[in-house]
């Protein structure tokens, strides 16, 4: 059966998504812009990840909320609620002129973007034709996908004619037709419930999630320090020290779930090993995906020469055929269901880190763009399919649950795969001198090629899982 998608089901998801696109475009805007923001603040290296890092906490904390927020409240309220973070952040970045201020416009997009992104995919799985859910969701995985990774291109090619600050002016028009558009289609198909919010479980999951971002964060930082000979010893303190809460932070959070009558998130999804398998693909890669933005446009610099601008046009051409192919791997997971789609794309996907790792000794920009491109195109093919295909058998009431399991590890796994790839290139460059020397250059592009191996063995790890989880799913037919 054809079914027909409501002219309001994409008024609602182009309003949702566009939020959420430009949400998480400015995750990885802001990196290219890292240079230019340590000049005008006047703060060190350490210190300006900070505009990333708390970005990706604040979003981190938010989304494991969007199941009772779904619950509780309307969508267009809910919806409205994201749209006013969003143009407060951006009216913050636009006229502050100190580095707190900036940081708290940076959570308060955070926690915009962790509303609006579970939103989009709560009304995709709710609302979509069943026949029509796997495109749709392709659609929906372009601004988890192409949004971060076309990130450096905007925030390159912005900067180097206006100031960066333009970037926020841009994205004030947008938000106003969103909220237009959002009012007039978005529609409440189920009741809400009355839902309430366990203050103690709320607690123990904002202590696990930022307890385990900061603790990659610092050890980042101290394994930086330490190949550099600089003391790193209240680095990877923090870094302990932040490990340990987030742990039993989590582990109290899954206790009181389980004893709850009405928990924060119904964790119960998670005993059934196909959901599981699902989830680690989803999770790690990511570490992949958004992590290849940050090692090609310092690789294009650090090690080939590149300008900003050049760097961050690389990763373009895989990022927009991609936008265009994440709709067509949804329909060809409406066609033939999850397991050859799936297992296709990222087959394919791993040979774009396998040439990079061959070549990587004499790379040129055009190869790294293009070797990108074939990861590029795969991945967007493939990694929309692994939330629809994990969601599909979970009745419909635990859906905004998994949901926001699924987008927090996203968020997770793009958080460590920047760490991971900083901290692999920072130690190679370690005792190469200075930044333009050829030594410098070459040190760089050893460690790509250990990037490159790295990236290999965690898209081989996914489709491990991935083929698992299929079979168990067979096995049970």
């Amino acid at each position: 059966m054809d079914e027909r998608i409501p002219r309001r089901l994409i008024g609602s998801i182009f309003a949702v998504g566009s939020l959420a696109f430009f949400g998480i475009l400015t995750e990885t805007v802001m990196t290219v812009l890292f240079p230019e923001l340590m000049r005008e603040l006047n703060v060190g290296t350490a210190t300006v990840q900070w505009i990333t890092t708390i970005y990706l906490l604040s979003v981190a904390v938010t989304m494991p909320i969007s199941s009772y927020l779904k619950r509780r409240f309307p969508l267009k309220a809910i919806f409205v609620a994201a749209v006013i973070l969003a143009v407060i952040g951006c009216v913050i970045m636009i006229f502050g002129r100190s580095f707190p201020v900036l940081i708290l416009a940076r959570i308060i997009q955070g926690v915009g973007s962790g509303i609006a992104t579970p939103l989009m995919i709560n009304i995709i799985l709710e609302q979509s034709p069943k026949s029509k859910i796997g495109r749709l969701m392709g659609v929906g995985s372009l601004v988890i996908t192409v949004a971060p990774a076309i990130g450096p291109t905007v925030g390159g090619a912005i900067s180097s004619v206006l100031p960066w600050r333009a970037i926020f002016v841009f994205i004030l028009p947008i938000m106003a037709i969103s909220l237009v558009v959002g009012l007039l289609c978005i529609e409440q198909k189920t009741p809400t419930q009355s839902a309430q919010l366990n203050p103690l479980q709320f607690i123990a999951i904002v202590l696990g999630l930022a307890g385990l971002i900061m603790a990659l964060n610092q050890a980042g930082v101290a394994v930086s320090a330490a190949a550099d000979g600089a003391s790193f010893t209240l680095s990877a303190n923090i870094a302990g020290a932040s490990l340990v809460i987030g742990v039993l932070a989590l582990l109290f959070f899954g206790y009181s779930s389980k004893r709850s009558f009405s928990p924060l998130i119904r964790l119960g999804i998670l005993r059934d090993p196909v959901v599981l398998l699902h989830l680690l693909a989803y999770a790690i890669l990511p570490m992949v995906g958004i992590g290849f933005g940050y090692v090609i446009t310092n690789l294009a610099q650090l090690s080939l020469g590149a300008d900003a601008f050049l760097a961050g046009a690389l990763v373009l051409p895989g990022a927009l055929i991609g936008a265009f192919f994440a709709p067509v791997g949804g329909m060809l997971y409406d066609r033939f269901g999850a397991t050859r789609p799936i297992l296709t794309a990222f087959a394919v996907a791993v040979v774009g880190p396998v040439l990079l790792l061959v070549f990587s000794m004499r790379l040129t920009p055009a190869l790294l763009a293009g070797f990108y491109f074939i990861f590029g195109l795969s991945y967007a093919l493939g990694y929309s399919n692994i939330m629809t295909s994990a969601l599909s058998a979970l009745p419909g009431q635990f859906t905004p649950d998994g949901n926001a399991i699924f987008n927090t590890m996203l968020q997770f796994g793009g958080a460590a795969g920047t760490t991971l790839f900083s901290t692999i290139l920072t130690i190679a460059q370690a005792g190469a001198g200075g930044e333009g020397t050829p030594a410098f250059a070459h040190a760089t592009a050893v460690g790509g090629a250990w990037t490159f191996a790295t990236m290999i063995v965690i898209c081989v790890a996914a489709f491990a899982a991935l083929a698992a989880a299929f079979r168990i799913r067979a096995r049970r037919r």
